[in-house]
């Protein structure tokens, strides 16, 4: 309905080379690897079709400077959290610091005008870096689904197992934690159960996956799956409907084929698409099409605005 329309209006703004209206949920457009073509950056992403971009927080630091980047620019939303490898930056002034930054005006919470921030993230946990012990990122991680759940956000999740696994002890911890949080959601009727968040970047299991979907998250897909080695990748994307998928660059990070290597951008969100349809067998149009939808029903954009 609406989504549909939202999308039609975005496309009829497009005189680019690219129709499809494309979204990249997750981009560390933050980072100091921008900072000489910042906005380059953004309009070659413009000219490639995309509609919106997500810039997830990875310290109170990062998430200041998310808000004030989505401040910027019309097509940019913001996420704000803590990253479970910037555990140690943690402190007892955190969380009422991330609240500031998606409430600025105490009078007007849970009301009014909303800053751009439309998630909690990138939080989770990390097992492959273990740069904090796991009971602090568990610790952490629960104290941000809280928030989520005080400020009815949807969360962005980070999840790498020790050696890169498929499977492992991680994913394990994240569903739990995840399931008992739902369930939290399912018992306070919070309408945020329609629409809980994603778990980004995905390189788990199909069986993991299916979890995740089952408790109302979205599936992330990034770069890698466009690389020669990543049969188990595509595998586990072909067994998920397209109706539960993401498309993110995790920029500067993960360059797709043809530019893997260097660094990563947002415009190149669309070779994600293009892989997708090609596991899939539906058109490019469609993989951009329903991934934004989803997105848009995930961030609920419109709504900040």
């Amino acid at each position: 309905g609406d989504l549909k329309g939202w999308i039609e209006d975005r496309r009829s703004e497009l005189t680019f080379e690219h129709s499809n209206v494309l979204t990249d949920t997750h981009c560390h457009l933050d980072l100091e690897k921008f900072d000489a073509d910042r906005d380059e950056v953004i309009g070659r992403a413009q000219r490639a079709g995309l509609a919106r971009i997500l810039i997830p927080g990875l310290t109170v630091a990062s998430s200041r400077a998310a808000v004030k980047l989505a401040d910027s620019h019309q097509m940019l939303y913001a996420a704000v959290g803590v990253h479970p490898n910037d555990a140690e930056t943690w402190d007892g002034q955190t969380i009422s610091d991330l609240k500031q930054l998606t409430f600025p005006h105490p009078t007007s919470f849970g009301a009014g005008k909303r800053t751009k921030v439309v998630a909690i993230g990138e939080v989770g946990l990390d097992y492959y870096w273990n740069s904090s012990m796991s009971k602090t990122q568990i610790e952490i991680l629960r104290n941000q689904l809280a928030l989520a759940l005080e400020l009815h956000l949807p969360v962005v999740l980070h999840c790498r197992e020790k050696g890169d696994i498929e499977q492992g002890p991680c994913a394990g911890d994240l569903i739990n934690i995840l399931e008992e949080w739902v369930s939290t959601l399912k018992a306070r009727k919070i309408p945020l159960l329609d629409r809980p968040g994603v778990l980004h970047s995905f390189s788990g299991s199909l069986e993991t996956a299916q979890r995740a979907i089952k408790l109302g998250f979205y599936i992330g897909v990034t770069g890698p799956i466009t690389y020669k080695n990543a049969e188990n990748r595509r595998r586990v994307i072909a067994n998920i409907p397209l109706e539960n998928l993401l498309i993110e660059t995790d920029s500067p990070f993960l360059a797709p084929q043809p530019h893997r290597g260097k660094r990563n951008e947002p415009a190149f969100v669309a070779h994600i698409a293009d892989k997708i349809a090609e596991i899939i067998s539906r058109t490019p149009q469609e993989v951009a099409d329903v991934t934004t939808e989803n997105a848009a029903r995930l961030f609920a954009w419109e709504e900040t605005v």
